[in-house]
């Protein structure tokens, strides 16, 4: 991916402007956006101006139309320079959206509320996002076999599974200390949990930086001569890092800042410090997840951000290199992050209709049969459209967030009315959906 060209500045504009053409250029000034677009200089540049303005005439009119109204964070770049956003129109509908959709209970599907489902959706969940972030950094594996690793509970093999369950765990434990304020010790303990045992040297896990270390750049995977973003000294992390956990925890400060703006901000300036040899992005993600839900956006814990990061890897660093070459503007960063949260809320939305659609289905047709629960009805459903599939007493469990006994108890039902099927595989029970079950259930 290339680079941004640095847009140029406003002194530079104006230095350039010539005297008669500043009236134009005043009658021009408009909105901090381009048919609500907003565009870096990179994108501006290649577009054809309005009228007879030149591309710098035309960006001098959105720079200062974003002057009005702008807010700072309390975090500087490298130049000492603060971080700035502003709510522009898209931004302010989008986190309208998520206000209603993902902090509040009455446009949001019962699945998720009732508590008899909702775990096996929160569990999904957590799986999903464990997987997209440890893909999103690199590990070398399917989402299928991470899907797989997750549900069958079995010991990683190789340090790309030990990633994607490391996320696994560290999703679980943020959600544990929800009311304790974050501190630096708090996010050293993250970034031990997603990088234990896949370090190149174990030591590194749980560890910031040191004064007199090389930093860790962030680089162009393909030309590592191009560097993207080269993070502050290692003599200012501490310092940087108590910030970052005040920040988190000064919700009640002034000015006020949305609760999903500091949230995303907490991502943003926890990558941009880059504290840690590695595993920066995964750590920065779970501080974002943690702000969320501690924050009182409860939906957040079924939202999967990650696959939809890796779904579009350039857009994501895109975003962080608009941030930082156009002086600060972390507007950026927010609209990108607002689109995915959004995104991620639609998705499961659509999901879960799916889902329960399926599941109610299977239990129309399955009225004769007494005493099947919730979880049955949604493995005989699975099992209907993946009819090569094996499950387990463990893989059972780890599904539905259930005890062993119980799990064990709802697989020997069905096999004892005929759905499945048991082999023995060395010491482990396998259940495999027996021959003709979707003609059974659903007659085809």
């Amino acid at each position: 991916m290339k680079v941004p060209t640095n847009p140029p500045s406003i002194p530079e504009l104006l230095s350039g402007l010539e005297a008669d053409r500043t009236t134009v250029v005043l009658e021009h000034l408009a909105a901090p956006t381009v048919r609500g677009r907003y565009f870096h200089w990179d994108e501006l540049r290649r577009r054809k101006p309005p009228d007879d303005l030149t591309s710098e005439e035309w960006w001098l009119t959105l720079k200062l139309a974003r002057g009005y109204g702008r807010r700072s964070l309390p975090f500087n770049d490298t130049s000492g320079r603060p971080f700035s956003y502003i709510l522009t129109d898209e931004v302010l509908s989008m986190l309208h959206r998520i206000d209603r959709l993902a902090s509040g209970r009455i446009a949001v599907p019962e699945a998720i509320t009732n508590e008899a489902t909702k775990d096996r959706y929160l569990v999904s969940s957590l799986m999903e996002e464990a997987i997209g972030s440890s893909l999103l950094e690199g590990a070398a594996t399917t989402r299928n076999e991470a899907k797989e690793l997750l549900q069958s509970g079995r010991a990683p093999r190789t340090t790309a599974e030990r990633m994607v369950v490391n996320n696994y765990i560290t999703m679980q434990h943020i959600r544990l200390d929800l009311d304790v304020p974050l501190n630096i010790d708090m996010v050293i303990e993250i970034h031990r949990l997603v990088t234990e045992d896949t370090l190149a040297d174990p030591n590194d896990a749980g560890r910031i930086q040191e004064p007199g270390e090389t930093r860790v750049d962030v680089g162009d995977p393909i030309d590592p001569a191009i560097v993207f973003h080269l993070p502050p000294p290692a003599e200012e992390l501490p310092q940087l890092l108590t910030n970052l956990a005040s920040f988190a925890n000064d919700v009640e400060s002034e000015p006020f800042i949305h609760p999903v703006v500091r949230a995303v901000a907490l991502h943003f300036y926890m990558s941009y410090i880059h504290p840690f040899i590695d595993g920066n992005g995964r750590t920065a993600r779970a501080l974002f997840y943690r702000s969320m839900l501690r924050q009182g956006y409860w939906l957040a814990e079924f939202l999967s951000i990650s696959r939809l990061l890796y779904q579009a890897p350039a857009q994501y660093a895109r975003s962080f290199l608009y941030t930082e070459t156009d002086e600060g503007d972390f507007t950026y960063f927010l609209l990108h992050q607002l689109t995915v949260i959004s995104r991620a809320i639609d998705e499961l939305f659509e999901y879960l209709e799916r889902k329960v659609g399926e599941v109610r289905r299977v239990e129309r047709t399955l009225r004769s049969v007494p005493g099947l629960n919730h979880r049955q009805l949604a493995l005989l459903s699975h099992a209907i459209r993946n009819p090569h599939t094996a499950y387990t007493f463990e893989s059972h469990r780890n599904s539905h967030n259930i005890v062993y006994q119980t799990a064990r108890a709802d697989l020997l039902d069905l096999e004892a009315l005929g759905f499945l099927e048991r082999h023995q595989v060395g010491r482990q029970y396998r259940f495999y959906p027996a021959a003709g079950l979707s003609v059974r259930i659903l007659g085809s």
